[in-house]
């Protein structure tokens, strides 16, 4: 069975959002622009992002989701130590989460897919105060039980499946295997480099593309159960 095609925001022309039989939904991948080991690249999260998004507007009806550009880079500024990342910080990225949804009024509301856990804070922050507004936003946020912190286990396998020829897989290497909970402080303090010399917080020596594949899947329906309910 072929894919359903998405409808990509940015190759439409103004008239054309008009034509659905409701207001779209907008679905904003948002992203970064952030080390993740030796073996993956920097935009890893954005690319999780926009295949998530890509798959919640698979699952609908042609044109009640719209597919925005993804945001590509955010608040990573605990990668700092690693040449390639860039970063705003969480009170820019707030902000420029609250001015984007205030400039999409023409649609029936604003789901920002995040791919990248350092976005939490001003993504709560950010659709707190929209609410405050009575305006429709909601931030979903990717939880895979057992799944490792950072480009481990869990994002090697699912880039494994996304974009295998970006994966430099004589690089692939464990970094810190403890839970996050004991490395929090350190983190918090000094950042990931401070921790993982190598920028990997996990094991991604045994990652598959199959596991990617089921992991994708998983996150997938997660996030369309989620705007099913709360986009009525």
């Amino acid at each position: 069975m072929t894919a359903k095609a998405t409808t990509q925001l940015g190759e439409l022309a103004w008239p054309e959002l008009y034509q659905a039989t409701r207001r779209p939904l907008l679905a904003v991948p948002v992203g970064s622009c952030e080390q993740h080991g030796p073996h993956l690249p920097l935009d890893t999260d954005t690319r999780i992002a926009v295949a998530l998004a890509n798959g919640l507007g698979q699952s609908f009806e042609p044109g009640e989701i719209a597919v925005a550009p993804p945001i590509t880079i955010s608040a990573s500024g605990e990668h700092s130590g690693f040449p390639g990342t860039l970063s705003f910080g969480t009170e820019v990225v707030e902000t420029m989460l609250v001015e984007l949804v205030r400039s999409a009024d023409w649609s029936s509301g604003v789901v920002f897919v995040n791919g990248h856990g350092g976005n939490a804070e001003a993504m709560r922050r950010a659709v707190s105060r929209l609410t405050s507004e009575s305006r429709r936003a909601l931030a979903w946020f990717p939880r895979v039980p057992g799944g490792d912190a950072h480009a481990g286990h869990t994002e090697t396998s699912i880039m494994l499946a996304l974009a295998p020829e970006l994966v430099v897989r004589h690089r692939v290497q464990a970094g810190r295997t403890e839970p996050i909970s004991e490395l929090i402080a350190d983190l918090r303090l000094g950042g990931v480099k401070a921790v993982s010399p190598n920028g990997v917080l996990g094991d991604p020596t045994q990652a598959t593309a199959a596991h990617g594949r089921s992991v994708i899947t998983r996150l997938t329906i997660d996030l369309v159960n989620a705007v099913d309910e709360w986009w009525v």
